[in-house]
């Protein structure tokens, strides 16, 4: 039986990096697992970048609705109690 895509494991792919070697020693000091290491930090610094870039493709029609709804307000003003 196939797991559902949810529950697969991302396919690896072998790279090959070049990174400081003081920071390679004191990671594997620490027991650190550099895969898992960058693997973390790349998400986080693409979510960042994905995020960036998605508020500056659309800062304009973000601006434009903060400004109508500073003009007019918003269609729960009248049922919020804060």
């Amino acid at each position: 039986m196939r797991m559902a895509n949810a529950q697969r494991r991302p396919r690896k792919t072998a790279t090959n990096l070049s990174v400081r070697d003081d920071l390679v020693r004191r990671a594997k000091a620490l027991g650190l697992n550099l895969s898992e290491v960058l693997e973390t930090a790349l998400e986080v610094a693409i979510r960042a970048a994905e995020r960036a870039a998605w508020e500056s493709e659309n800062h304009e029609a973000i601006d434009a609705y903060n400004v109508r709804a500073a003009e007019r307000g918003v269609f729960s003003d009248k049922w919020r109690k804060f």
